[in-house]
């Protein structure tokens, strides 16, 4: 498994590096059974602010951003002072239409500089290429920051539908197929995407956006949460991780988070609240 230089070396390279195991199949299960059983209390699949911030509602996701398997990982790349800036799940329903169109991560945060700025990207469920299993560009988080469109469009599981305005060759894209358990790490500037899931299972995955405590957002006075060493900066306001799940300080602290975040993500959009 590459770690420490080895694997600094080849995100540097590539912009990602896959996969990492974060915990067995079975601890990945256990915390499926969590969410679904949150589904099913709660009237169906999570849906639009749900799906945003959920270390800030439930004990078991704060568990799982400050994993030491993950974090040892992050670390690695771009330090030991780390932040949680987000946390959100990505689930393709059996055999929908649902994608991911081709984009670049940093387009609408404000997170500023870019350069070490990370998702860590989560299976709580096996994440075959037939399920819509994400495919990165190598190389393409060298190139800056492109020009995005906003679709909106109904299937697309991005904030605002956003899309690369430039052609990408999805043929030399690598596929990366996940196991539940297993993660892969990728860059803010990486061109990414995903297809629909083509399987008769959920595809589910937890992307967790790790930042250094050095980095600043240039949109708003935002809100982190620390995971890993200390914060000697003072740019975000620091949240702490949730007593219980939903009680209402975590309820509180997740509203207060999603605010902020629907107001970096959609500062100059038509439209100012999540889709999906």
């Amino acid at each position: 498994m590459l770690d420490g230089s080895a694997l600094k070396d080849v995100y540097d390279r590539d912009g990602y590096a896959f996969p990492f195991r974060a915990m067995g199949a079975e601890q990945a299960r256990a915390y499926r059974d969590m969410l679904e059983a949150h589904e099913a209390a709660h009237g169906g699949p999570l849906q639009h602010q749900w799906r945003h911030q959920m270390h800030m509602l439930f004990t078991w996701v704060d568990e799982i951003v400050r994993a030491p398997a993950i974090l040892d990982r992050v670390e690695d790349v771009i330090g030991p002072d780390i932040l949680v800036w987000g946390a959100n799940f990505f689930i393709k329903e059996p055999n929908t239409p649902d994608f991911v169109s081709w984009h670049q991560d940093a387009t609408y945060w404000g997170l500023e500089p870019h350069d070490q700025i990370i998702t860590a990207w989560l299976a709580l469920s096996d994440v075959p290429v037939a399920s819509g299993a994400m495919k990165f560009l190598a190389g393409s988080h060298k190139t800056g920051q492109a020009a995005h469109q906003d679709t909106y469009h109904e299937d697309n599981l991005l904030p605002r539908g956003q899309e690369l305005a430039v052609e990408v060759n999805a043929d030399e894209a690598a596929d990366v197929a996940l196991n539940a358990g297993e993660f892969s790490l990728h860059h803010v500037l990486l061109a990414h995407g995903s297809h629909p899931n083509t399987t008769d299972d959920r595809r589910i995955g937890l992307a967790i956006r790790y930042i250094p405590t050095s980095v600043r957002q240039t949109k708003l006075r935002d809100c982190a949460v620390l995971v890993r060493g200390e914060d000697r900066y003072g740019h975000f306001d620091l949240f702490d991780p949730p007593k219980a799940d939903l009680d209402a300080q975590a309820l509180a602290n997740h509203a207060d988070s999603t605010e902020r975040l629907k107001r970096a993500l959609y500062s100059d959009a038509d439209q100012k609240d999540f889709r999906a």
